[in-house]
């Protein structure tokens, strides 16, 4: 079983489907909302992980990318190997 951790904001329309599909998939993942982080908080995690954007969905600590690259995911049927 993959550790899966979504990094996320309250009004992100994204991370909410990120979110929705990994429920949907039953795949167990931690979130960590990231409204309340200093702004060289997030700029440092954006520079590790390249985007600028969410959410981040990382398994075991690699990088999924955000939702759209979580879909693709989804779409190939590898979701359960997140299980």
């Amino acid at each position: 079983m993959k550790k899966i951790t979504v990094y996320s904001m309250l009004n992100c329309p994204y991370c909410v489907k990120a979110k929705n599909l990994l429920t949907q998939r039953g795949v167990n993942f931690e979130t960590i909302m990231i409204d309340d982080w200093v702004d060289s908080k997030w700029d440092d995690f954006a520079k590790k992980s390249g985007m600028k954007t969410l959410p981040q969905i990382y398994a075991d600590d690699q990088l999924i990318g955000g939702y759209t690259q979580l879909a693709e995911v989804d779409a190939k049927d590898q979701l359960a190997s997140f299980k």
